[in-house]
């Protein structure tokens, strides 16, 4: 009989225990350091894995760097390996779920739709495989090219230093991995120190389903990815996270392709023809679920006033009810933040809206790592709450007169990640749309929805590139040009014609040569 997931988590077992402390150099290995992984919720000890070194890693980086191009790894193997690991995953999805659980804020109702999206990433990147085409060069559009041939083909980057946070352990590690190993590239993971158990297991399948261990590395680490940013031998940089890590990575290394998703303070614009019930469930769905803790997370709501107090009572009477508790309770609605210290962070914020003049409806409580979800109007324009991304269970709502007032209001930050609009106008909906400076605008959705197909990342300080499968394939892939002259060199000169007067028979500017 298939174990479930509460049965996982309450064996009073460790939900699973990776072959060692990490994989690197080919083989599974503990490293000089260890690592304690604890749940949020308790302290309990859930697992333990490697503290990685800086040699360490600069070990892991060059054994894949000097062996990958060596090794034969062809794309339809490829495709193979990953659609194997998202089998697997499917079929194990009560152990997975147990390990998200067990490690991360996320409850076990939140843990279960976690796997399923990262069986759904996986199988996206293997299905992308299909895609790793290139196209013919048009070299007969111009006198120049005449009789070339060629084509290009879009060839891997090189070494991949992935990083994620604690947030979505599995997913956003499916997502680094899956497009970066289908496109060809060597990888080396570093993921969140709070959450290595779920990226592990996860390392653990792709190897059992034919990934090659000279394109694989796993370093957990509480300071891994410094001594991996500065790497020469990495080729990319693929972060999520946030943006004053961003900024150290950007300085701390040579220059290299940047992948970077960095979160964002998503407005939810509700106008004056939606429907405030549907607004209600908009924001309490977007704002609190993960406990806030979600790059997506709704922050700000701008209310055209005719709807605001309708809006506000709903929303205030919704979070009220929200159940606040055990991440193992299928009734939890909010677990527990990531630590206590960032619990009292989010406080902290609170405290200084409203200390500035704001009203706090509801919540805003903090009891160890949990924090009561919490609802403001009249926050202040320089408290944090308005201008940083607040990554915790709160949201605060604004009025507005006009739809251009909304707009300015939704761009006014140094983020721009994803938006929502609430409306059945189609005019004011695109009008809305084109306005605003975010990388995804939701129509009749909070910003808290993506499919794992869609490009996804933002403008200004939310990140640079994008991500989503076929995106980061894009991202993580370069064209390699093949041209072929299949004409000797006096053919292409006649077919050109004579050389204007002012040129030399091979083209070049009279008086001067090129190099």
């Amino acid at each position: 009989m298939t174990a479930t997931t509460g049965d996982l988590l309450g064996s009073g077992r460790p939900v699973w225990a990776p072959p060692a402390g990490g994989y690197w150099e080919g083989a599974w290995q503990d490293g000089r350091r260890g690592l304690i992984v604890r749940d949020p919720e308790d302290g309990a000890e859930v697992g333990r894995v490697m503290d990685a070194t800086d040699e360490e890693a600069d070990r892991a980086v060059a054994h894949l760097a000097a062996r990958w191009r060596g090794h034969a790894w062809p794309l339809w193997r490829r495709r193979e390996a990953i659609g194997h690991a998202a089998a697997a995953l499917a079929a194990a999805e009560p152990r997975f779920a147990a390990i998200i659980a067990a490690e991360s804020c996320k409850t076990v109702t939140e843990a279960h739709a976690e796997v399923r999206r990262a069986v759904e990433t996986l199988r996206l990147a293997a299905d992308a495989a299909g895609g790793l085409t290139g196209r013919t060069v048009p070299f007969d559009n111009s006198p120049r090219g005449h009789g070339w041939t060629g084509w290009y083909t879009r060839e891997p980057l090189g070494v991949v230093a992935a990083i994620t946070p604690f947030n979505d352990p599995l997913n956003l590690v499916a997502h680094k991995l899956g497009p970066a190993l289908v496109a060809g590239n060597p990888v080396v993971l570093k993921p969140a120190p709070q959450t290595p158990l779920s990226a592990l297991a996860l390392v653990d399948l792709l190897l059992r389903g034919g990934v090659p261990g000279d394109y694989l590395a796993a370093l957990p680490g509480r300071h891994t990815g410094a001594a991996l940013t500065r790497n020469p031998r990495v080729d990319v940089v693929s972060f999520t996270g946030g943006p004053r890590t961003a900024d150290r990575i950007a300085r701390g290394g040579p220059a290299r392709k940047l992948l970077m998703e960095l979160g964002g303070n998503n407005a939810l614009i509700v106008c004056a023809d939606a429907d405030p019930a549907q607004a209600a469930r908009a924001v309490i769905d977007g704002a609190f679920g993960v406990a806030g803790q979600n790059c997506l997370s709704v922050q700000r709501v701008l209310v055209a006033e005719s709807r605001y107090a309708e809006v506000v009572e709903r929303v205030c009477a919704a979070a009220a009810r929200l159940v606040v508790g055990s991440k193992r309770d299928p009734a939890t609605d909010v677990g527990p933040l990531v630590s206590e210290a960032e619990a009292a962070r989010v406080t902290a914020w609170i405290g200084e809206a409203v200390g500035g003049g704001a009203v706090l409806h509801t919540g805003g409580d903090r009891r160890g790592g949990f924090v009561t979800p919490a609802v403001l109007t009249g926050v202040p324009a320089g408290a944090r709450l308005r201008t940083q991304e607040v990554f915790g269970p709160v949201v605060l709502l604004d009025p507005f007169r006009s739809l251009d007032e909304a707009v300015a209001s939704a761009n006014a930050v140094d983020t721009g990640l994803q938006a929502g609009v609430l409306t059945r106008d189609l005019q004011d909906a695109m009008a809305v749309a084109g306005a605003l400076t975010v990388g995804a605008v939701l129509i009749n959705s909070s910003p808290d929805f993506r499919i794992d197909a869609m490009p996804f990342g933002g403008f200004k300080r939310s990140g640079i590139g994008r991500e989503g499968i076929e995106a980061a394939i894009d991202e993580l892939t370069a064209p390699k040009v093949v041209a072929i002259n299949t004409a000797p060199a006096h053919a292409c000169r006649d077919a050109a014609g004579p050389p204007p007067a002012d040129r030399t028979p091979e083209g070049e500017p009279l008086g001067r040569r090129l190099p």
